[in-house]
């Protein structure tokens, strides 16, 4: 949850019920029970159960757009619409994470980490959002366990291993797909073939912003999804 900035949360929330949660094994929530982003959104699933939510749009950034993915397959009756955030479609099609970036945002320097979330030319949009994020009190990132079982479920979602992933196409859930045109960890052609996955998904390409292209550009993506959800 420490990811996402205050200011971007709460503008939502203006209109909308904003419910924000850790995924599995970071901060207080439980490990799922096994390595892969089907176990993630089954975890979601039974969150959405136990608040009693029913049907709800769901926003997953990055991972948690995977595991958005893999719920509203699982579970379409707890999924009204969808926000896809600079995430992969789990096919098998999707180009790879480049090796360079996944190293980068793996560094333990933060310098190095915004660098691969932000482009060159927009300092400004990385300091606004680590001043935000950082007015949580006692700011947590998840542990290297964490992060190493992240990163094997996302590679078996790339590879399509992963069943829900190769099922996208049978979804029937309003679906819209954004990213940055810059996005050093999802080139733009993983967003396209996700929009050309999922029938009927709209595609949304800003230009000069990278991975975290939903808070640099806040101020036009949350009135998209607020048109977009109605």
């Amino acid at each position: 949850m420490d990811d996402w900035p205050p200011s971007f949360v709460d503008t939502l929330a203006g209109h909308h019920t904003v419910i924000v949660f850790d995924n599995a094994g970071v901060g207080q929530t439980a490990p799922a029970a096994s390595s892969s982003i089907t176990a993630m959104a089954d975890q979601t699933s039974d969150l959405i159960s136990a608040l009693h939510l029913h049907r709800s749009a769901v926003l997953g950034w990055s991972m948690g757009g995977m595991i958005a993915q893999a719920l509203a397959v699982d579970h379409p009756a707890q999924v009204s619409r969808l926000v896809l955030a600079a995430t992969q479609a789990g096919t098998g099609k999707a180009l790879p994470v480049p090796a360079q970036a996944a190293a980068q945002l793996a560094s333990p320097n933060p310098a190095t980490v915004l660098a691969v979330l932000f482009p060159p030319d927009q300092t400004s949009a990385a300091s606004a959002y680590v001043t935000g994020i950082l007015q949580y009190p006692s700011f947590y990132a998840a542990t290297a366990a964490t992060k190493a079982s992240q990163g094997l479920a996302i590679q078996q979602w790339l590879a399509g291993q992963d069943p829900p992933g190769r099922q996208i196409g049978k979804l029937r859930v309003p679906t819209l797909v954004a990213d940055g045109t810059l996005d050093q960890l999802d080139p733009t052609a993983n967003d396209r073939l996700l929009a050309g996955s999922v029938p009927g998904a709209r595609l949304i390409l800003y230009p000069d912003a990278g991975h975290a292209f939903l808070f640099q550009d806040a101020s036009s993506f949350i009135p998209a999804v607020e048109r977009f959800l109605g």
